[in-house]
């Protein structure tokens, strides 16, 4: 071969390559987020709804997110004493896919079974910290706002 010819074939060889990287990065932009709040204030309830809310709307759902929900700010989720913004907002985000977590814990000091929350709550049972240490071993982003 002569040396044009070679490097012609060298010039193909990383122009594909290349083009492979590029397909293979805009793969990887797609992928889905994956998520976990972290909500244990009681004043913070509100706006970090709002906050998953525009998560959702900012990637237009293509994100996975779990809120784990222990503390004070569980009482904000008692099916009879919810208000009725924070329980229209709540159920709002768990028809898009949010998945809350009470943590078992609170939920024992406070009294307070699955049942009495709103509708969509799962049990953190070994605990809402433990839960979210879980959540980021899996690989989601770990967010306290």
């Amino acid at each position: 071969m002569r040396r044009r010819d070679i490097f012609r074939v060298a010039l193909a060889g990383a122009t594909g390559l290349f083009g492979l990287r590029q397909v293979q990065a805009g793969a990887v932009e797609e992928e889905r987020q994956k998520v976990a709040y972290h909500l244990s204030d009681l004043d913070k309830v509100g706006f970090v709804l709002g906050n998953i809310r525009n998560h959702y709307d900012g990637t237009g759902g293509k994100v996975d997110i779990v809120l784990v929900v222990h503390g004070p700010a569980l009482a904000a989720f008692k099916s009879k004493s919810a208000s009725a913004a924070i329980s229209s907002r709540f159920s709002s985000l768990v028809r898009d896919g949010l998945a809350p977590h009470a943590c078992a814990n609170t939920m024992h000091g406070m009294d307070v079974a699955l049942t009495d929350l709103l509708d969509g709550f799962h049990a953190a049972e070994t605990g809402g910290v433990v839960k979210l240490a879980e959540l980021q071993r899996q690989g989601y982003a770990y967010l306290r706002p």
